[in-house]
């Protein structure tokens, strides 16, 4: 055993004792850090501009403080690039996290120096868990590599801004940066393509111990290590025994990714966000991952059936329910106020208090009034791909045809498959039937005849990576989306 594998696990001890304190009493430490924000803040622009100092308890903070989004906080962020100090959190923030929006265009999340810590130490915490719970500790005193972003930063003002993993790429701890891998200078190539080409060449003849980084890139990761090789990863990686990942559900890719590693390994799921880092899997026996209830975040729900209301229902977490959807909210100590992510997730235990990542709120088909979600498309192609175990799928999303040239309309999947089922009609039925039972308003569509069942469009290989590329998102943290309301995706994908 290695010296930093040693020093871990007293480390990794001391941790989960710590978080020991809070994960069974997480609305006390959520009760905390709301009065605690609140004060905090009292005196920004945004504080003065919603009466922080009137405010006594939650319910006069929801009345003070509307949800909101990007558009709502631009004017905001606008003055802290002018160079003005204590707009949404008090003086100025240490980054700007640039991120893309559909309607806002990019948008600069503000990170504080008392944000920093949720975004570095739950990364750290999430491993240390891992360690505390299995004991396997030998991957740190191999090689580490984090299939991220540019670390180079702009400055946006006098702010400097980047993609959240280069910024953090700047506070990995120095006991791990002489075996972190890529290189700074192979991490700063933007064009993802030749990026991953020199990660090869720095990586190919190393001990890797961790791999982190989005699935469907690591995807491509490997797949190009096996084209040049020939080998499964397991072969070209030997000391290769755990997976980080995050920003998107694993289960369509798990199946194709432990076959191109040609064993099964331990993995850990982590939910972070530009916004702050809101989850990690911290037990690998437990379904779900745990709320960081005690990160400088106070967190907010809304059912995600009232979003769209004029008034809908606000939740403290100790007002959630198990197995409802929820919107998700973000009240945190970079000045973020009562700020819609985009997310929905969904309580699978109070306690402690873990969730699943359900899918995005503006991310679903309801076309016809079916309002199908992330979730249940993820759930019904899970289901279809166990009845047809050999089928391995790279990447897929889902659009309505809402005017087909003959017939009945019909939600059209495009799925690239690695491996098709070898019955792919029956496949489709499969996932068809799984999504009926699912969702009760498309299952009255598809039995009253104004839907009917969906279709499968086979797409070739590499199509997702050449969408992908055409929209300028290749690599890093971008995510093909799974359902749209309408067919601007699906059209590109079909005709490239």
């Amino acid at each position: 055993m290695g010296l930093r594998s040693s020093l871990s696990k007293p480390l990794a001890k001391y941790i989960a004792n710590q978080q020991q304190t809070w994960m069974y009493n997480a609305p006390a430490f959520q009760n905390i850090w709301y009065k605690k924000l609140v004060n905090q803040a009292k005196n920004t622009a945004f504080g003065r501009d919603h009466f922080f100092k009137d405010i006594h308890s939650y319910e006069d903070f929801k009345q003070a403080v509307p949800v909101r989004d990007y558009e709502d906080i631009k004017g905001y962020v606008q003055q802290i690039i002018e160079g003005k100090d204590d707009i949404l959190w008090p003086g100025k923030p240490l980054y700007f996290a640039k991120t893309s929006g559909t309607t806002s265009g990019t948008k600069y999340i503000p990170i504080s120096k008392d944000s920093i810590p949720n975004h570095i130490n739950s990364a750290r915490d999430a491993l240390l868990n891992y360690i505390n719970e299995t004991g396997k500790a030998d991957f740190l005193d191999n090689k580490l590599i984090f299939l991220s972003g540019s670390p180079v930063l702009d400055t946006k003002g006098s702010v400097p801004t980047g993609r959240l993993s280069g910024i953090s790429n700047h506070h990995v701890p120095a006991y791990l940066r002489t075996n972190q891998l890529p290189s700074y200078e192979t991490n700063c190539i933007e064009e993802w393509e030749e990026k991953l080409d020199r990660i090869i060449d720095e990586t190919i003849h190393q001990p890797m111990g961790l791999i982190s980084g989005i699935p469907p890139w690591v995807q491509m990761y490997f797949d190009r290590i096996n084209a040049r090789t020939g080998k499964p990863i397991k072969d070209v990686f030997p000391t290769f025994e755990l997976f980080v990942y995050g920003g998107v559900n694993f289960e369509p890719y798990r199946a194709k990714l432990y076959d191109s590693i040609g064993k099964k390994i331990d993995s850990i799921e982590t939910y972070p966000a530009s916004e702050g880092f809101i989850a990690y899997q911290d037990s690998q026996h437990a379904e779900g991952l745990l709320l960081l209830a005690n990160s400088g975040i106070f967190f907010e729900f809304i059912p995600t059936d009232e979003f769209f209301n004029e008034n809908p229902s606000r939740l403290s977490l100790e007002e959630v329910e198990i197995g409802k959807n929820y919107a998700l909210l973000i009240n945190n100590n970079a000045g973020l106020w009562g700020y819609s992510i985009g997310d929905t997730v969904k309580f699978v235990s109070k306690n402690p208090y873990r969730l699943l990542v359900t899918g995005r709120i503006k991310h679903f088909i309801s076309a016809f009034g079916e309002h199908v979600i992330g979730e249940e498309v993820e759930k019904a192609l899970k289901y279809a791909m166990q009845r047809h175990p050999e089928t391995e799928v790279v990447e897929f999303t889902v659009a309505p045809m809402v005017s087909p040239s003959e017939g009945l309309p019909y939600h059209e999947w495009l799925i690239e498959f690695a491996t098709p089922p070898n019955d792919l009609p029956q496949f489709s039925l499969d996932i068809d039937k799984r999504l009926t039972e699912l969702n009760v308003y498309y299952d009255d569509l598809i039995a009253g005849s104004i839907l009917r069942p969906l279709k499968i469009h086979s797409l070739p290989k590499n199509a997702f990576i050449n969408y992908m590329r055409s929209q300028g998102k290749l690599g890093g943290q971008n995510k093909v989306p799974r359902l749209a309301n309408d067919r601007k995706i699906a059209d590109v994908i079909v005709r490239l």
